[in-house]
């Protein structure tokens, strides 16, 4: 399937129309380049926690994450305890899935051992080379690189959990490693700022 119209007439990746979120998160967030050791912990938490479900799902609760995540700052998350633990499986804004609410609490610890930037570069140190030619019809996107494998276990050796080369790449495309709008999508070439 190739890009369509959406409301406005402009031609936009598929997967954007189905609701007025989408639209915006297609247009102002995903595939435009992240960087901070947080907003990547914070990526790479929501990701983890979509496996399984839809993004639109994550989407609709990220201000509830948000919330109760400290906005996703690791030196915070890193001091939750067993009680902040218990208070996360009953909270009604989040997915309450234990496996992914322990990973994101030993995501934070290990992270916050790293030096400052260390996620950020290993993150980025996994972009693939610029060049590649953009995908015409959505069948041409992929769901798992070579580049995401290589993440996937470069995080998982460096103790970071819930994180697979599917997760990784949808972490790549949401953060700007790699830009899959499509050729026709008018988010490829973001308009010049004001």
């Amino acid at each position: 399937m190739t890009a369509l119209a959406g409301p406005d007439g402009g031609l936009r990746c598929p997967w954007a129309l189905s609701t007025e979120d989408y639209i915006a998160y297609h247009d102002t967030e995903w595939g435009r380049p992240v960087h901070g050791d947080d907003a990547l912990y914070e990526r790479l938490c929501l990701e983890a926690f979509q496996s399984g479900l839809s993004w639109l799902t994550i989407l609709r609760r990220r201000e509830g994450f948000r919330a109760a995540f400290a906005d996703f700052k690791i030196a915070a998350v890193a001091r939750y305890g067993a009680d902040d633990a218990a208070r996360l499986l009953g909270d009604e804004r989040i997915i309450r899935n234990r496996a992914k609410i322990e990973a994101t609490l030993a995501n934070a610890r290990v992270l916050a051992e790293w030096e400052p930037g260390e996620l950020d570069a290993l993150v980025w140190s996994h972009a693939p080379e610029p060049g590649r030619a953009a995908p015409q019809d959505i069948s041409e996107v992929p769901a798992v690189t070579p580049e995401s494998t290589a993440l996937a276990k470069a995080l998982k050796k460096a103790g970071i959990r819930f994180v697979g080369p599917t997760t990784a790449y949808a972490l790549m495309q949401a953060c700007g490693l790699v830009n899959d709008h499509l050729a026709a999508c008018t988010a490829r070439t973001p308009a010049p700022a004001a």
